[in-house]
């Protein structure tokens, strides 16, 4: 039997406004239900981790994503990291030491984007909030509320041609603590 690793997967614009409903029990009982062991999740923004053999995240992303259309009838992106690349994730943000977690959030990327691409989004400023690309993060400082930011999902995503999702610092947090349990 293959070495199990622990994901924790993000999905995208569910139970937002009340519109894509996914009760996270249901959720947990479908990752189950294609074989992922030791489910939590975290609130109700579709926060899961889970273990499962050791595999391509983009393998589990996309089983994920075609389990969800089937099951619920519209598309959700979902974003998977092993356990060990979340926490680099969190170890890398270039913003922790100098402002309030309040105002951090992270950009999770499906995958790394092209370096042109990358390099082209030094042009943009949105002064007083900032962002740095590393990896396949972006970490975010916003002085005002995230919703009213031009540094959302769908900006990433047309400039850097990749999937994107995004968590406020404490989540992003919280999901490590509860991945490092138990182990």
């Amino acid at each position: 039997m293959s070495e199990r690793v622990k994901y924790i997967s993000v999905l995208r614009g569910i139970n937002v406004g009340g519109k894509r409903k996914i009760l996270m029990a249901d959720l947990k009982k479908l990752y189950s239900e294609l074989g992922f062991t030791d489910c939590i999740s975290y609130i109700q923004s579709g926060n899961v981790i889970f273990e499962y053999q050791n595999v391509s995240n983009s393998i589990l992303e996309a089983k994920l994503e075609d389990a969800i259309l089937e099951k619920y009838g519209f598309e959700v992106p979902v974003i998977v990291r092993t356990q060990s690349e979340w926490e680099q994730s969190v170890l890398s943000n270039p913003y922790t030491d100098s402002y309030e977690k309040e105002s951090l959030f992270i950009t999770f990327l499906n995958e790394t984007p092209k370096a042109e691409l990358s390099e082209a989004l030094s042009e943009f400023n949105f002064e007083p909030d900032r962002f740095q690309i590393i990896d396949k993060d972006v970490f975010i400082y916003c002085l005002g509320q995230y919703h009213k930011t031009k540094l959302s999902n769908q900006f990433f995503e047309s400039k850097l041609k990749v999937k994107a999702t995004t968590r406020n610092w404490n989540t992003a947090l919280k999901l490590l603590e509860l991945s490092a349990e138990e182990e």
